[in-house]
């Protein structure tokens, strides 16, 4: 019988993922790298991630767009402040405009990458969403633009006698279509910015809405639009402007962070002037607007325009600030002896983290444990060859971490290819290398997941600073050499691993 070979496809950089980061490291490589071919797997039948995933009435972005936005592409709308719509139109027209469509496969879900140093690559296991078929593709570089969050469900807690409830209890993240809230009484759990999203923008049609909140938030009104960037494009080109307003936004941000962190005493303050001047007279603030921790130790809320705050003076809107004992057939009763009623109750309470999708890792024959990892410039993994992950700030725009991180990740590339090393694999200077969590974020997404993700060190460049200009220093300006980051050939240079390296699909089969 004739020996026949399974053809496993091959391509130089496999990326997870088709959304905000996705899209914009395939320009980068495309830009950066012509040469170099590169494949995207989305798991949705979709490209846009978070904003295509994500239903609820009013979704948005909290940052402004044009730093949220790319740094190759202007955002041109007058909303500084959009709704995912808007973003959907601007991340889907980025990829049609570079023609990287052709490289997004949709409903291929990544589920184990196996790495053999002996033959510098991966082989990535795949799984068709539609057809349940499973195949192997292989790589040179395997790149997680995947996010933080589990896809599939969010995070509820365990609440006391929920089945008693007589009405629907929906969770942000599986917003149903159909959900008719005209003219019900709705009850919003959570105080984060999913909650104070939803509250203004139900408001249109429900009875009313409660936010039921166990701990107050910091929520800050802007402006929607911004006068001077949409002033600028009256007399500039859309770049320029662009890239003015950008500079504007970032130094503006880093400013307030910056003033929250040294002195948040005077932004507490000034935070809750702020919202007495938006609130009707005598409303209690300290009640509902004044949190146990710093400003910044979580991220604020953004209500654009005060919409938020607004809905509360013009009684379309409440805040109720207690506990929940248990849920009752009509509501839920609150430890006070409080007892809320409501048609319809939206958990908002927050997601379930997941580190790079929730793939399997494997590096020669051992697999990985994610929480004995420490980052390497926030972008990449130690001990781990020839993978990059993407991972934004959490007190400024996503995107401007992942813009420098794509830029770095094609330096090293280009390094690569200038020294004739097929092998990148960040290393610990020392094995016992003191650590902290990977994120110092005190929200309770993060806190319930630290130990499941990987760590960070105490300084560069194993720490994840949260401060642009550090990484555009850092990553843009700085040189990839680095006695943390080893580069090897394919050959004998580094020490090949006895485990075998399997490929699925790759065996020969007949006699």
């Amino acid at each position: 019988m004739k020996r026949q070979q399974t053809t496993v496809e091959h391509t130089d950089t496999l990326i997870i993922g088709a959304g905000l980061s996705g899209i914009g490291i395939a320009y980068y490589l495309q830009k950066e790298q012509p040469a170099r071919s590169f494949t995207l797997l989305e798991a949705r039948t979709a490209t846009g991630g978070t904003w295509d995933l994500f239903r609820y009435p009013g979704i948005r972005s909290d940052s402004d767009l044009h730093t949220f936005g790319y740094e190759f592409k202007p955002w041109v709308d007058n909303h500084a402040i959009a709704g995912a719509d808007k973003i959907l139109d601007y991340l889907r027209n980025t990829a049609s405009e570079n023609d990287i469509n052709r490289h997004i496969r949709f409903q291929h879900k990544v589920v184990k990458a196996t790495w053999s140093t002996k033959q510098a690559c991966w082989c990535v296991e795949v799984e068709r969403e539609d057809t349940e078929e499973r195949f192997s593709m292989t790589c040179n570089w395997l790149f997680s633009a995947a996010g933080y969050y589990r896809y599939d469900h969010g995070y509820t807690p365990d609440f006391e006698g929920v089945e008693r409830f007589g009405g629907a209890v929906v969770h942000p993240q599986q917003w149903p279509e159909d959900l008719d809230y005209q003219d019900k009484q709705v009850l919003v759990i959570g105080s984060g910015a999913t909650a104070v999203t939803l509250v203004p923008a139900m408001t249109d049609k429900a009875g009313h809405v409660t936010m039921l909140q166990r701990t107050p938030s910091y929520i800050i009104s802007l402006p929607s639009e911004d006068v001077i960037a949409n002033t600028l494009r009256k007399w500039l080109p859309d770049d320029i402007a662009y890239s003015i307003t950008r500079r504007k936004n970032i130094a503006l941000s880093r400013g307030i962070w910056r003033f929250c962190q040294r002195f948040p005493t005077l932004a507490r303050k000034a935070i809750r002037y702020s919202n007495k001047r938006s609130l009707p007279e005598n409303y209690p603030v300290d009640e509902h607007f004044n949190p146990p921790y710093n400003p910044w130790d979580q991220r604020l809320c953004v209500a654009p325009d005060g919409d938020f705050f607004q809905a509360i003076s013009e009684g379309r809107a409440s805040v109720v600030t207690d506990h929940i004992q248990t849920f009752t057939e009509k509501g839920v009763r609150l430890t006070s002896g409080q007892e809320l009623e409501a048609d319809i109750i939206v958990t908002a309470t927050g997601l379930n983290l997941q580190a790079f999708g929730g793939i399997d890792m494997v590096v020669d024959g051992k697999l990985v444990d994610m929480s004995e990892k420490v980052a390497y410039k926030g972008m990449m993994l130690d001990g781990v060859p020839n993978f990059a992950f993407a991972i934004g700030y959490t007190n400024s725009s996503w995107t401007l971490k992942v813009g420098l991180l794509c830029e770095h990740f094609c330096r090293i590339l280009a390094y690569m290819d200038q020294h004739d090393k097929s092998i990148c694999c960040p290393t610990l200077p020392q094995p016992d290398m003191p650590t902290r969590p990977l994120l110092d974020f005190g929200a309770g997404y993060v806190q319930r997941s630290l130990s499941k993700l990987p760590r960070q060190g105490l300084g560069a460049p194993w720490v994840i600073p949260m401060d642009y200009w550090v990484d555009k220093k850092l990553m843009k300006d700085g040189p990839v050499e680095d006695p943390n980051l080893r580069f090897y050939s394919a050959t004998a240079e580094r020490r090949v691993h006895d485990t075998p390296f399997v490929q699925t699909g790759l065996q020969t089969e007949g006699a």
